[in-house]
């Protein structure tokens, strides 16, 4: 392992760093995105993304985690890039302290629906329009903890590499496949593999617990504040509601989304 040290937060590197987790359109233009933290590098490592650059802080870092991550990072690109920088520097470029001192450059990948692997019985979650990335990381964590398929983005307004959506979903958003398409990409998608589409929406529904998910199932949910749009709610198969017995109509959409799923998975569990 060769370390190559940065002294200075001018140094061009730095700036390219920050400009990438700052600016979606660079990300999108350069290929590349930024992971921080122990956690969230190996997943992604794990889950095959190529790294191009590696900022460590030796201060910060353990030397056990340090040489996972660059054993795992040799192994996709032999050629990658570390850059060892001192602690004053980490904390201008960490996006939250306690990140364990590293931070990745990693080349992203296309997200499409063919990219998906399913099986016989798979259970997606679909969002429509979901514009802030915490609340998609939160649902990408709850799809993780129920072991689901994959969740498809449909129409997003913030891009699957924004380092807001990474930190949120914990590394989620690696260790589940994710596609990202329009909403008339996606029912097509869905009915071409015979998946059913149930709706999450208050109006003209059922009660979730009394829907049957043991089949292939795809759980569509909207924004908080429109919900759902119409094509979503004529493609639906089924329309299901939760419950709301105080004086709010609205869960958030990560919280309603975990009780979906794990409504889904007691009912295949049982």
């Amino acid at each position: 392992m060769r370390l190559e040290n940065i002294t200075s937060a001018h140094n061009q590197k730095i700036k390219d760093l920050l400009a990438l987790q700052e600016k979606s359109k660079l990300r999108c233009e350069e290929g590349l995105f930024v992971v921080e933290g122990c956690r969230e590098v190996s997943h992604c490592l794990d889950a095959g993304f190529v790294p191009r650059t590696l900022f460590i802080c030796g201060e910060f870092i353990s030397e056990d985690d340090l040489n996972d991550i660059v054993g795992k990072a040799e192994a996709l690109n032999k050629n990658v890039g570390i850059e060892q920088v001192p602690s004053g520097i980490y904390s201008k470029i960490a996006y939250r302290g306690g990140t364990e001192g590293i931070i990745a450059e990693v080349a992203s990948k296309e997200r499409t629906l063919d990219s998906l692997n399913i099986g016989k019985k798979p259970l997606i979650i679909v969002l429509e329009s979901v514009e802030k990335p915490g609340n998609l990381g939160a649902v990408l964590r709850s799809a993780d903890a129920a072991d689901a398929d994959a969740v498809i983005v449909c129409d997003p307004l913030t891009d699957l590499y924004n380092p807001n959506l990474i930190r949120a979903s914990l590394g989620a958003i690696f260790t589940r496949q994710v596609a990202a398409a329009t909403s008339e990409e996606a029912i097509a998608w869905l009915r071409s593999h015979h998946i059913q589409i149930l709706t999450a929406q208050l109006q003209d529904s059922s009660l979730y617990y009394d829907t049957d998910m043991t089949g292939p199932t795809a759980i569509v949910m909207g924004t908080e504040s429109t919900g759902l749009t119409d094509i979503w709610r004529k493609a639906a198969d089924a329309r299901i509601r939760i419950p709301m017995l105080g004086r709010l109509d609205s869960l958030n959409v990560s919280a309603s989304a975990a009780i979906l799923l794990f409504e889904a998975l007691r009912q295949r569990k049982s």
